[in-house]
């Protein structure tokens, strides 16, 4: 006598993402997203992984079998170097930050860019942006305001990764060559204030750049970091990474499921899953 049939469909795969960075500890990105795989019942799951080699990112890509994944600093533009294809804003770029696997060959795309740009939307209309930092986020965003022409100057403190964006027309400036002028809008795209109390410029600096017609904004989020802190009390309005994270993100699951759902919906129930 025969077993009996099972009444009900095996279940689907588990489909696995991941999100790459060092640090990396600190990301709320696996929040992110299984809460949008959990609410819209897709089979998924998506976590994180502290890569310490560049050059093995595409490597552990594949040995994790991961569908898709989502890259974090200091590793964007090795993401670029190493994707099969780059496609849409991310090929001007030279930044990716969302790898999407496609058959066999893996596509680079940019969602921070046009995340980013979201977050000002009926808030501010830039005139002039400083842009500190000048790694694979500040080149998103150096493009985005280039896109809707708008004046950008990108700070750092050495010349080596700021060639390639002078190349590209940019205007920009090392700590030796700046003199403060005028902007409504600073970001921070750096890493300082991440893990420790560090600012992205000498204290003298900010405090004569800020003030209460400039809005200061640093990428990284869930902490007030020293350069918020020090907006606060220059008087300037401040705004953390917390919106920007939420708009990338929905941008990138928007790739991870394959467009089968809304970005309101998507945007929704990323902001329950991170509450201010």
């Amino acid at each position: 006598m025969g077993l009996p049939q099972a009444s009900h469909s095996p279940p689907l795969a588990m489909r696995q993402y991941a999100v790459f960075g060092d640090p990396i500890a600190h990301s709320k990105s696996p929040l992110l997203h299984n809460r949008v795989f959990l609410e819209l019942g897709v089979p998924a799951f998506y976590g994180r992984y502290h890569l310490k080699e560049p050059s093995s990112l595409l490597e552990r890509f594949h040995a994790l079998g991961l569908e898709g994944a989502n890259i974090t600093v200091p590793f964007k533009e090795v993401a670029f170097e190493q994707c099969d294809e780059v496609r849409g804003i991310a090929q001007k770029i030279g930044s990716v930050n969302t790898m999407v696997k496609e058959g066999e060959r893996v596509i680079g795309y940019n969602t921070d860019a046009e995340g980013f740009f979201q977050t000002l939307e009926g808030k501010l209309r830039p005139q002039n942006v400083l842009i500190l930092g000048a790694g694979g986020t500040a080149k998103a965003l150096a493009m985005i305001f280039d896109l809707h022409q708008i004046p950008v100057t990108i700070l750092n403190r050495t010349p080596g990764r700021l060639k390639p964006l002078a190349e590209q027309g940019f205007k920009t400036l090392t700590h030796e060559e700046f003199a403060p002028d005028s902007y409504d809008l600073i970001i921070n795209s750096t890493s300082a204030g991440l893990s420790d109390d560090s600012l992205p410029l000498p204290a003298p600096w900010l405090e004569s750049l800020l003030h209460s017609g400039v809005l200061a904004y640093d990428v990284i989020y869930g902490k007030t970091t020293p350069f918020l802190r020090l907006a606060k009390a220059q008087g300037a309005r401040f705004q953390d990474g917390r919106e920007m994270l939420i708009s990338q993100a929905a941008l990138s699951s928007l790739h991870f499921t394959q467009h089968h759902f809304s970005l309101s919906t998507l945007h929704s129930l990323m902001r329950l899953a991170l509450p201010q």
